[in-house]
Parts: C-alpha cells; structure tokens; sequence
C-alpha cells in the first residue's frame, strides 16, 4: 500500500466518523445550549463558560448520536435514506461505534460536570439517556416515542441556562416548553414526508391514519406554539421588537400547518419542515437580542 492510499483510506475513515456524529444537528443542539446560557447570563457573559459549554454540549451529543446509529443499524439498513450511513454501510463496525459513541458522551458530560457544575452535567447526561435508551426503541413500538423524543430535543437550552443559573425557573420552563412544540411540527413534518421509508423501517414516529390527523396535530402545536412564545417578552426576558417578530413567525408557522391541513400534499409538509428549520434559530436570535 502507498503512502497516497494510507493517507485516503485515513482520511475515508476519519469522514465516517465524522458523519456519525451527524454534525449539522450537533451543530444545532450546540446553538441552543448557548442560546440558553445567553438567555440566563446577559449581561455578565463569561466567554471562557460559553466555550466550555460548547465543548461539552459538542461532545456529548456528537456521542448520543453516534450511539443511535449503533442501536439503530438494522432499521437503518433497511430504508433508502440511511442506508448509506456508516454502521450499516459496514464502513465502521458496530462495536467501535458504540466504544466512540460512549466514548464521546462520557467525554462530554464529564467535561461539563468539571467546568459548569453538576446540574447541566446532569441535564446532559439525562439527554443522552432519553434520546438513545428510551426514544430509540420507542421509535419501533409506539408514535408517543414523538412527544418523548421532543423532550431530549428541547433540554439542550436547560443545559444552557444551568450552566450560568443554579436553577431552572419560570423562564427556563418556557423556553423548555417552546422548544418542545417546536419538536413536534419539526418531527411530524419529517415523519410524513418520509412515511413510506419508515414504515419499511417499522418506526413508528406519526400516528397512524390520515393526513388529516397529522395536520391536525401540527395546527394544534402550532396554536399552542405562537401563544407561548409570546410568554418571554411577559416574563420581562425580550423586548417588543421580539415580541413582535415571535408573533410574526408563529403566525407563518401556523399558516403553513393550516395550508398543509387544508391541502396535504408533500410539497406542502415540505414548506412546514423547512419552515420549522427557519423558526428555531430565528426565534432564539430575536429573544437573544432583545435580551441586551
């Protein structure tokens, strides 16, 4: 073997390993988590605890999501979306996957336990434990495995805030509580939109039945989402430029699960994923700023 072909097959299996760790939702979780830590610290910021708290927010999901490749590799194999992947690709063998995974979580919440306390380490590591040993093999049985899994999707900006805050008050539930309702149109949208492969998978993320349900659902989420996203501008956290931006991006959230209710064509679910994508962190962007 040549020195060329060491340094290509070094850097095919460094790529694998980075794509288990799924770095655009990584990247996500991480945004959040310091969204939270702003939201709870502004104005007395210490960049040396945001960095720290990226760095374990980093590690630790990276870990969560690599660990749910692992569990997930047979379900994996069967859908075209993800057959790709490196576990059931055969491009990481299942064991060093789950090692790294394991590896990267202890890393993390280890990391964050030293440098911010106890309790966002806590929160991190009851995270990692909801997504993979409780939300994964839901996802095979029940369509509650959805709300259950917007839990571990919406602690990252407890992380955030307990890592600043001794604490988790009034204002951290809400933004808690936000995050969670925006996880369910997010999921639902994804859960449509790729029903067919993921009945070949047999999870079960939407309930079944028609469209009209599933829309139905996203409506209602959507409803509850605009009225509670009003609440931070309330509670004294932004000022009306926020508010007035939060009414504006949940009444588009709601426009686009109502047109999707009233028409449910996949172009039309398509519009309410990608407007969820938008929403996150142009909500958060908005409360951050009008925290200052």
């Amino acid at each position: 073997m040549t020195l060329e072909d060491r340094i290509r097959g070094l850097r095919s299996g460094t790529g694998a390993y980075l794509e288990l760790t799924k770095p655009g939702i990584t990247f996500f979780v991480a945004v959040t988590s310091a969204a939270g830590y702003l939201l709870a610290s502004l104005p007395a910021v210490s960049l040396a605890d945001l960095f720290h708290l990226t760095l374990g927010v980093v590690l630790s999901t990276a870990g969560a999501l690599a660990l749910n490749q692992y569990l997930e590799r047979r379900p994996d194999s069967l859908m075209i979306r993800t057959r790709p992947r490196p576990v059931p690709s055969g491009r990481i063998p299942p064991n060093r996957a789950a090692l790294f995974g394991w590896l990267l979580v202890a890393a993390g919440v280890g990391h964050l336990w030293f440098r911010l306390g106890w309790l966002p380490a806590l929160i991190t590591a009851a995270s990692a434990i909801l997504y993979d040993a409780v939300y994964t093999p839901l996802k095979l049985r029940s369509p509650i495995a959805t709300p259950v899994g917007a839990i571990p999707g919406a602690l990252p900006v407890l992380i955030g805030w307990t890592a600043h805050s001794s604490g988790v008050d009034a204002r951290a539930l809400t933004l808690f509580g936000i995050l969670f309702l925006w996880q369910l149109i997010h999921v639902l949208a994804l859960g449509w939109n790729l029903r067919d492969d993921y009945e070949r998978a047999g999870f079960q993320l939407i309930p079944p039945g028609s469209a009209g349900i599933i829309s139905g659902l996203m409506v209602g989420y959507a409803v509850a989402l605009l009225a509670l996203s009003t609440v931070p501008a309330l509670l004294g956290m932004a000022d009306r430029v926020y508010l007035v931006g939060a009414l504006l991006l949940g009444a588009a959230m709601l426009a686009t699960t109502v047109a999707f209710l009233r028409d449910p064509t996949r172009q039309r679910c398509n519009r309410v994923f990608l407007g969820s994508l938008l929403y996150h962190p142009l909500l958060l962007g908005l409360m951050v700023a009008g925290a200052f």
